[in-house]
């Protein structure tokens, strides 16, 4: 949930209060300073858990307390793997493996590393791939080992996954 409150001491307890009372549990808790905001304001994003039934009690308990909401969305990304690519990665077009994960709609990578030694050496890239669930993450994974096999990369995979 993306939130817009008063910059003034209080308002951000305030706003996060009501998410204890209709039985939300915060899970964390994102407050950056910018300028480019009107005057006088601050945006939060809040990840937190909460029931669809209770979802309509807080959004109606913090527009009553004044918080404007500016965006409610659900995490879709729920399972995270991390694996490791060895072999010339660059020269067999980066932007390719990772797009081969990203166009299936259903798993992303999240994040990456790239070492690089030199130009005629193997690289590695440690890449952290979400999916919207258990089963869609095997199948993005086996698409990972398709590339790894045509593109003659060696691909390390974690022993568990992380949800």
């Amino acid at each position: 949930m993306k939130i817009e409150v008063k910059d003034a001491p209080g308002q951000l307890v305030g706003a996060l209060q009501p998410i204890s009372e209709v039985g939300g549990n915060i899970m964390a808790v994102i407050h950056e300073w910018d300028p480019t905001l009107r005057p006088k304001t601050r945006v939060v994003q809040v990840v937190l858990e909460i029931t669809d039934e209770r979802l309509d009690d807080l959004v109606r308990t913090l527009k009553e307390r004044g918080v404007s909401i500016l965006g409610i969305g659900e995490e879709r990304l729920l399972m995270k793997r991390s694996v490791i690519m060895i072999g010339h990665i660059m020269h067999t077009d980066l932007s390719d493996t990772v797009g081969s994960i990203d166009r299936t709609g259903y798993a992303e990578v999240v994040e990456m590393h790239v070492t690089m030694p030199g130009i005629n050496q193997r690289s590695s890239a440690l890449l952290t791939i979400s999916a919207t669930n258990e089963d869609n993450m095997e199948r993005a994974m086996e698409i990972l080992r398709a590339v790894a096999r045509e593109k003659d990369l060696l691909l390390v995979e974690t022993m568990g996954e992380a949800a």
